[in-house]
């Protein structure tokens, strides 16, 4: 067993990783572009705010409900690296439109684009991981999972810190994105040049022109229902729609705990996502490690209930935080209070055996399927992960609606955890 980044050497993954790489960074960068935009430069009004980040939020997981289905057919059925290039094609030229809608300040059109790039990355999504059993051999596939991974979680950091940096202030105070709009559209560019490179990946005998099914209902259903009627397989589902719950929950809670339980400025709440996407991408490369290339759900019960135990340490620091003052606080005061590294700390710990936990279960739902059948099983679990997060999201509000504050829904995903580790443990004992 090699160490994984020996795969970056190669044409089998090299140009599938660049390629899913910076289509990460450039969804998040005309994305937080966009809403840096809109919040600061467009609408100066809370209410506008919050419902404007919960339509742009729908629009970019709508895609997700409706079309993971027919992705999945089409990367079955079809040669994978040739979508692929299409997709960077269209990427191109929404880019295009993206940047003028970044240009003229239109909502509108801007809203349109970011559900074009949901519609992209639920069709890349299925692609990215089942291509990799048919490029890696059986001992890298987990090696590769984790670097996928680990490379998604940095770009959408790098791409988050980009969208803010372009965004240029006038003279006058007003918002302008040239920047952000000639960036978008070069590094689409790029992508489309490194998916050039990515080896064909043709569909497995007997699938080449199978007919799609162009019903979104029915083919959800019966594709969800086809993935679920196998206990491994929906095992392996649920406990990674767990993880996504709770990363929806926390991804959610991120803004109002570092405003208003922590009293802290949005450097903070970068330095949490920077704390948190550095850990996932840790601990995405960290299992493989462990489990030097095997495709084993065992370290996934112990890394949830590690995971539960910092989200409580989290809690008992959050609610133990002394606020002084009525200025928010910046980031070298935030780090100099008594809990304010270890706060960092412990979202950093949570991030890295979330990636210990979910890393091995992707692997395990390409490995243990029939590869003419893979990317319709990530599609169905993409529609279960897509459910469980807007159900997640909405247990968040009910809760809070009931009184439940900002750090006491932390409580919400420690429990979470304990549910996810059990499923884990039960994968565990009927998969390895």
């Amino acid at each position: 067993m090699q160490d994984s980044m020996h795969l970056m050497r190669t044409r089998r993954f090299a140009p599938l990783f660049a390629t899913q790489f910076l289509g990460a960074f450039n969804d998040n960068l005309y994305r937080f572009a966009m809403v840096f935009l809109i919040v600061y430069g467009i609408y100066a009004d809370p209410a506008q705010d919050a419902t404007f980040s919960a339509v742009a939020g729908g629009l970019f997981i709508l895609p997700f409900f409706l079309f993971s289905a027919l992705a999945g057919q089409l990367a079955d059925t079809r040669d994978k690296a040739a979508i692929v290039r299409k997709v960077k094609n269209a990427e191109i030229a929404l880019m295009a439109l993206g940047a003028l809608g970044l240009m003229l300040q239109s909502i509108p059109l801007l809203l349109t684009i970011l559900f074009a790039t949901g519609l992209q990355s639920t069709i890349f999504g299925p692609i990215k991981y089942a291509v990799l059993p048919q490029h890696l051999e059986k001992d890298e596939v987990l090696g590769g999972t984790g670097l996928i991974e680990a490379g998604t979680y940095i770009a959408i950091l790098l791409g988050t810190i980009m969208g803010g940096v372009v965004i240029i202030t006038q003279p006058d105070g007003s918002l302008q994105a040239a920047w952000g709009a000639g960036l978008v559209i070069v590094i689409a560019i790029i992508g489309r040049l490194t998916a050039q490179y990515v080896p064909p990946a043709p569909p497995e005998p007997g699938m080449q022109g199978t007919p799609i099914d162009w019903n979104i209902f029915r083919s959800s259903a019966r594709l969800i229902g086809q993935a679920m009627r196998r206990p491994r397989v929906r095992l392996a589902i649920v406990s990674i729609s767990f993880f996504w719950a709770m990363g929806a929950v926390l991804a959610a809670q991120f803004p109002p705990l570092v405003n208003n339980a922590l009293q802290a400025n949005h450097h903070v709440a970068s330095a949490f996502l920077g704390a948190f996407s550095v850990g996932v991408a840790t601990g995405s490369v960290l299992v493989n490690r462990l489990l030097k290339g095997e495709v084993s759900a065992r370290y996934s019960p112990v890394s949830a209930l590690l995971m539960g135990l910092f989200v409580l340490d989290l809690y008992r620091r959050v609610i133990s935080f002394d606020i002084a003052g009525d200025d928010l606080l910046t980031l070298s005061q935030f780090v100099a209070q008594s809990h304010g590294a270890l706060i960092i700390f412990d979202l950093f710990a949570i991030a890295v055996f979330g990636g210990m936990f979910v890393v091995p279960l992707y692997a395990y739902l390409t490995t243990h399927v029939e590869k003419n059948e893979t990317a319709r099983t990530i599609a169905a679990n993409n529609i279960v992960n897509s459910g469980l997060m807007v159900l997640a999201t909405l247990v968040l509000m009910a809760a809070v609606q009931l009184g439940v504050t900002v750090a006491d829904s932390l409580i919400i995903v420690a429990v979470a955890t304990v549910i996810s580790a059990w499923i884990g443990w039960k994968l565990h004992k009927v998969a390895d």
